[in-house]
């Protein structure tokens, strides 16, 4: 008989240990959520520097910050960082050329990160590039993870301080599930600090959904704003509850061969930086993106679907785009980008947002519309355009180049 208790005591334990390994295993992984409300203390709450009541975070005026490109081996110092500068307005600097009111022709940009143009330096944006080639200032107004609803506030908000000519809305695919967003934390895990507004169509007419947070310490709170959170949050339903691990946590981890792949890189990364050197002839970092894109797909389709259900209210937010660019007079202009995880998508199976570009431009005679992946070609596959440094995400300086040509063209063909 105790021979029997003591087998099954050790199955026990081993059964607890397997249980504890695959929850810390899970709580690594970008693509499962293990926590609806993760704590938030004031040391966190302290380093978000641009939370804004109105949009949910917008940058600062007058900051400076770098961010390590990741261009190091473990325990190397520094080697590389890009510089983020933003000016008075709280646009991103443009060493090519200051503002100056009697300029010929202004210009403005709004939107995501892919505006902002982060991973590279202030002088590697194609607003910089641009304001070579047109000489004259353009401000850069994008705002990291922002959705086209952010991204018109902002406009709507910044514009009247600083009126352009010329508007250029510059946001990727992923912009249809931010507009469904009030709370990203619910569709991209762990982005606990960021709470936003959105828009609903009531009756065929936009009606603002403003954010639940009105000042920084609510955040210490969110658990008391959920039942708003999980009503007004289309991703809480969709996405968030059927990657919500569960007891038994085993089974949650062991299901996906990715997770067990992206879990034994991770380690290998982990032991390289106790070891403080790398381990010769493999690059866990470059198998880490590899392993995050694969886990990807699911996201990207996901948001593909989201285009055939939802992209009334992409429509009715470029509508407004054009309406206040009629009441402000300036020449509104759409530019769609590509994250690196749909272009890798759309390589194979064509762009997730279908005839969207073509059809805005149809139905807005005054608006321009830009589908930047017909006027990028890379010859050396879809990663090229990218940067192969930090993030890897966002393009390289050489394609940000490429795109102040084309959004420069339009320009001065008017």
């Amino acid at each position: 008989m105790l021979p029997l208790v003591a087998f099954a005591f050790v199955l026990v334990v081993l059964a607890v240990a397997l249980e504890v390994v695959s929850y810390k295993s899970l709580e690594r992984i970008p693509a499962v959520a293990t926590e609806e409300f993760p704590e938030i203390d004031r040391e966190l709450l302290g380093k978000f520097s641009s939370f804004d009541p109105e949009l949910g975070w917008v940058p600062q005026p007058n900051q400076e910050k770098q961010k390590d490109t990741g261009d190091h081996l473990p325990g190397e110092e520094l080697r590389t960082v890009v510089t983020y500068s933003t000016d008075e307005y709280g646009s991103r600097v443009c060493p090519a050329k200051d503002r100056d009111e009697d300029a010929d022709v202004t210009v403005s940009t709004y939107g995501d990160s892919y505006c902002f143009c982060r991973e590279v330096n202030n002088d590697e944006t194609f607003q910089h590039y641009m304001a070579q080639e047109l000489d004259t200032h353009v401000a850069n107004y994008g705002g990291g993870n922002y959705g086209l609803d952010q991204a018109l506030l902002r406009m709507q908000r910044q514009y009247p301080e600083e009126e352009t000519d010329y508007v250029f809305v510059v946001v990727t695919a992923s912009s249809i599930a931010r507009i469904l967003s009030v709370w990203k934390h619910y569709q991209e895990f762990g982005n606990i600090l960021a709470v936003k507004p959105r828009y609903v169509l009531e009756n065929g007419e936009l009606e603002l959904i403003d954010s639940p947070v009105d000042e920084k310490e609510d955040l210490l709170d969110l658990e008391s704003k959920a039942d708003f959170l999980r009503e007004y949050d289309f991703h809480y339903d969709h996405w968030f509850k059927p990657h919500y691990a569960s007891v038994p946590y085993t089974s949650d981890f062991l299901d996906d061969s990715e997770y067990l792949r992206y879990a034994a890189i991770t380690g290998c990364k982990e032991l390289e930086r106790r070891a403080g050197r790398s381990i010769p002839g493999v690059d866990f970092d470059a198998a880490q993106t590899e392993s995050v894109l694969r886990m990807e797909q699911p996201r990207v389709r996901y948001h593909e679907r989201l285009f055939e259900t939802h992209e009334y209210l992409f429509d009715a937010l470029i509508e407004e785009f054009v309406d206040y660019a009629d009441e402000r007079d300036f020449q509104p202009v759409f530019v769609m980008v590509q994250q690196l995880r749909y272009a890798k998508y759309e390589s194979e199976h064509g762009p997730i947002y279908g005839d969207l570009v073509d059809r805005l431009g149809e139905t807005y005679d005054d608006l321009e519309t830009v589908d930047m992946a017909r006027h990028l070609d890379p010859e050396d596959g879809v990663e090229s355009l990218y940067v192969e440094r930090g993030e890897g995400g966002h393009y390289s300086p050489e394609t940000n180049q490429e795109i102040a040509n084309v959004l420069a063209d339009i320009v001065e063909e008017e």
